[in-house]
C-alpha cells in the first residue's frame, strides 16, 4: 500500500540519512585500512623526496649524512613498486572486512519509502536471499 505524500517524504529523508551513514561508515573503514597498508610506501617515498636536492632538498642531518640524490631517486622509484602490491593487499583486507561485517547489504533501497510493508535488512537480520555477493 502506498504511503502518503509527507510520510514518503520523511521515510526517503530517513533512508537516504541512513545510506549516507553507511556511506560514510565505509569510506572511513575504507581510509584507516589504506593509510595503514600504504604506510611504508608513504613513508619511503616522503624522505625520497625531502632528501633529494632537485626537489625539497632539506638540511636534515640524515639528509646529508645518509642519502644522496641517488639512494634518494632509489627510494622513490621503491616506494611507487612497492605501492602497487600494497594497494592489492588494502583492497584484499577492505573487501574481507566488509563481507565479514556486511556493510554493503545495509544500503537500504528507496521502495521502502513509496510502499509500507517493507523490510528493513541490514547484517544478521537479512533475508538469506539478499546477497550483495556469493
Amino acid at each position: 500500500e502506498p504511503r502518503s505524500p509527507w510520510c514518503c517524504l520523511a521515510w526517503a529523508l530517513l533512508i537516504g540519512a541512513m545510506n549516507s551513514l553507511v556511506f560514510l561508515l565505509n569510506l572511513l573503514l575504507m581510509l584507516v585500512i589504506f593509510t595503514l597498508v600504504l604506510l611504508p610506501t608513504i613513508v619511503v617515498v616522503y624522505f625520497g623526496f625531502q632528501c633529494h636536492s632537485q626537489v625539497l632538498h632539506s638540511s636534515a642531518r640524515y639528509c646529508k649524512s645518509i642519502l644522496d640524490d641517488n639512494s634518494s631517486s632509489a627510494l622513490i622509484i621503491l616506494g611507487f613498486v612497492i605501492m602497487s602490491p600494497l594497494l592489492v593487499v588494502a583492497m584484499a583486507i577492505y573487501c574481507s572486512l566488509a563481507r565479514r561485517l556486511q556493510l554493503l547489504v545495509c544500503f537500504q533501497p528507496y521502495s521502502l519509502a513509496l510502499y509500507k510493508g517493507g523490510r528493513w535488512c541490514c547484517a544478521r537480520g537479512c533475508n538469506t536471499q539478499l546477497k550483495a555477493w556469493v
